[in-house]
């Protein structure tokens, strides 16, 4: 099996951030390049299709951030606001010498502080919809302007956890599926093992859960089964900035592509995960968006095969 085609699809909406990112690495650093959760999401996905693509930026967002944007034609941008006196949203890090583990230098909130964007009437339509890392209470909101959702997947991290944990039990009632790395699993349940804390989230409304542990792969629990699969393995690490959004973007790119009957049933969201492992693995291999720009799809389906020839058993 190869990448799916990028013929007209389901559509994909993804809501999330747009960020100018400071990266320090022990492979160099990165000042001032594109960032942010709705960015790499959009680009792994658009490998797979069109996405549409809801957020919010400053009138201090650079003109090489939008060329950047623009180079994955597959991208809509229609509902990106450039908003006027605003800034743009910045973060800072520094990763640490395994690469695992990183810490933040500053976050600058600009448009993140302010209303969310409001979801154009041409996208209310989608049927697939990716609630990138944001608060709990902005994601139900704008999930709530997709009426014709037939699967919808979130991402959360630490912060929402321990600052909003009401609002994140409120939205897991109205997603499907739910993203999150093995630590966050763990801060949300209290079960350190990840497959009995997804198995708690599950009870609390999500119909899967994906379990993400960087270097080792991710778990996926499913109402309808479990299954582990490796990460692949990347010679080059340079910087792993947006590798759980890319692979999210793979994910959800490869399930509106293969117009499945059922995208969120186990068998669906187990081949798609496979997507979304390999398109990470290139996003890795340099800074920002600089892998992703370059790749190509005959590359995808080689490494596609690489990595399905690895697991099989």
């Amino acid at each position: 099996m190869t990448t799916p085609t990028s013929a007209p699809h389901a559509n994909l909406a993804v809501t999330g951030t747009i960020g100018i990112d400071t990266i320090e690495a022990p492979t160099g650093r990165a000042e001032e390049v594109l960032g942010g959760s709705c960015t790499y999401f959009s680009a792994a996905a658009s490998f797979y299709g069109p996405v549409r693509m809801v957020a919010a930026v400053g009138d201090d967002f650079p003109a090489s951030g939008h060329a950047a944007i623009m180079r994955f034609p597959n991208i809509d941008t229609a509902g990106l606001e450039v908003r006027a006196g605003s800034k743009t949203f910045r973060w800072g890090g520094k990763y640490r010498v395994d690469m695992n583990s990183r810490d933040t230098l500053f976050t600058e909130l600009g448009v993140l502080a302010e209303k969310p964007p409001t979801v154009p009437q041409s996208f209310r339509d989608s049927r697939l919809v990716f609630l990138a890392n944001s608060h709990p209470a902005v994601q139900a909101e704008l999930l709530s302007a997709f009426t014709n959702r037939t699967l919808a997947v979130a991402d959360t991290m630490d912060l929402w956890i321990n600052t909003a944990r009401q609002e994140l039990m409120r939205l897991l009632k109205m997603v499907n599926g739910l993203v999150l790395n093995y630590d966050e699993a763990e801060l949300f349940t209290g079960k350190r093992n990840p497959v009995t804390a997804a198995r708690h989230i599950l009870d609390m409304g999500p119909r899967f859960v994906i379990v993400k542990k960087g270097e080792h792969g991710c778990i996926l629990v499913h109402a309808d089964g479990v299954c582990s699969l490796p990460a692949y393995p990347t010679e080059t690490v340079v910087d792993p900035t947006g590798c759980g959004d890319t692979f999210a973007g793979g994910v959800m790119g490869a399930l509106a592509a293969t117009k499945a009957a059922d995208p969120g049933s186990f068998e669906s969201v187990r081949k798609a995960i496979v997507h979304g492992t390999v398109i990470a693995s290139f996003t890795i291999e340099a800074f920002s968006l600089d892998r992703l720009v370059k790749l190509t799809k005959p590359e995808i389906d080689s490494r596609y095969q690489d990595y399905v020839n690895m697991v099989r058993v």
